[in-house]
């Protein structure tokens, strides 16, 4: 499956914690850094599609770090996020050919558009059949969360393996209609529900 690979870069443990979550579940594979300065060496040593970078951090600011990143790759989508939106960091991210520039706290949907964008621009755009996994997979975790469902409860009442229910969420494994039938069967809700607007 394609996948874009993103780092972020945020001196705020808090906002990489909530990224790594919000990115994963979204089926991103995703690298943390809260040090600036441990950034071109990694993006050195893996490939990367994608930086999401803060402006305001501590031993390098984020326009510094873009720039380098810039000397690096000229093709390499960045993402700003900033606390401190200003007319002068705006005009350099465009400068610097940013793909987009957002104040936090962001609005999520937005930066899923964006990714989104990215994705196409580079070819990497998701297969129909791989949105319709994590599709499912949202919507099984979103469902079982309201329930107040652990996996290891879903799973007792599906019969079906702890380990298999955390791929479907993860969107890592294409489940059988027989396994969803179950799932939905215990979430009590129709199968339909599981396929959202699918």
């Amino acid at each position: 499956m394609a996948q874009l690979n993103i780092l972020v870069v945020d001196d705020d443990k808090d906002v990489c914690e909530y990224l790594m979550d919000f990115l994963s579940h979204d089926g991103y594979r995703v690298q943390t850094l809260s040090d600036p300065t441990l950034a071109m060496e990694e993006l050195r040593d893996k490939e990367y599609h994608v930086v999401v970078l803060d402006l305001m951090m501590p031993k390098l600011s984020g326009i510094d770090l873009l720039g380098k990143i810039r000397k690096l790759d000229d093709d390499m989508a960045v993402i700003i996020l900033t606390g401190y939106p200003s007319l002068e960091t705006a005009t350099m991210s465009i400068e610097h050919n940013v793909s987009a520039y957002f104040k936090k706290p962001f609005a999520a949907e937005e930066f899923r558009e964006a990714l989104q964008r990215i994705a196409k621009r580079k070819g990497l755009a998701l297969r129909r059949e791989d949105e319709l996994h994590l599709e499912i997979g949202r919507n099984i975790r979103d469902l079982r969360k309201a329930r107040n469902l652990t996996l290891k409860q879903l799973a007792r009442r599906t019969k079906l393996s702890v380990s298999l229910l955390s791929q479907i969420e993860r969107a890592e494994s294409s489940a059988s209609v027989s396994s969803l039938f179950k799932v939905a069967t215990a979430l009590d809700v129709r199968l339909t529900e599981l396929f959202g607007d699918y």
